[in-house]
């Protein structure tokens, strides 16, 4: 497996989801796939935790003030995880947000590519050899049924169980 390509790599604050919800600086590496946060502290530091596209919905609540811009990032689950940058880094929400757009597109692309596949493999399992046509193709079956297609692709949601933000390996 190739290394995750990194699009971008600096410093966000995240407001802790302690009672007192302070800002703590994070080394930030935005992936393909996600967002990783490290300690900002220790340069060296191996522990992160990542935010994976997998379970974002969405880049929010984009604002400028004083000296910051700060925007959430909203996952399936529901949950919002707040950050901030200075405004003399300012493109991290749009950085954040593309990565996140181009990321769904490339599933959807997926999704719709494996179905295409599995929906011609079954008619052409389904469509009996007397419908054999002379260039050696079987005939599909306009009554092939979506929802056994669907039943055959049906995989287990690799959200089940899952937090949004999970530790990197």
């Amino acid at each position: 497996m190739t290394p995750e390509k990194v699009l971008r790599e600096g410093v966000l604050e995240k407001r802790s989801g302690g009672l007192l919800q302070l800002w703590k600086k994070k080394r930030c590496l935005l992936g393909e796939k996600g967002l990783r946060l490290f300690e900002a502290s220790s340069r060296g530091s191996t522990r992160c935790k990542e935010l994976s596209f997998e379970h974002v919905k969405a880049v929010e609540c984009v604002e400028w003030k004083q000296r910051h811009i700060y925007f959430t990032v909203v996952t399936d689950g529901g949950a919002e995880i707040d950050f901030r940058c200075p405004q003399e880094e300012p493109s991290w929400n749009a950085d954040i947000t593309m990565a996140l757009v181009r990321y769904k597109n490339q599933q959807a692309v997926q999704m719709v590519r494996a179905r295409h596949s599995c929906r011609a493999a079954l008619q052409h399992e389904a469509a009996p050899a007397s419908q054999i046509l002379g260039n050696g193709t079987k005939e599909p079956d306009p009554q092939l049924n979506l929802a056994r297609v669907e039943e055959l692709m049906a995989v287990n949601s690799p959200a089940n169980g899952q937090k949004a933000i999970s530790s990197c390996n």
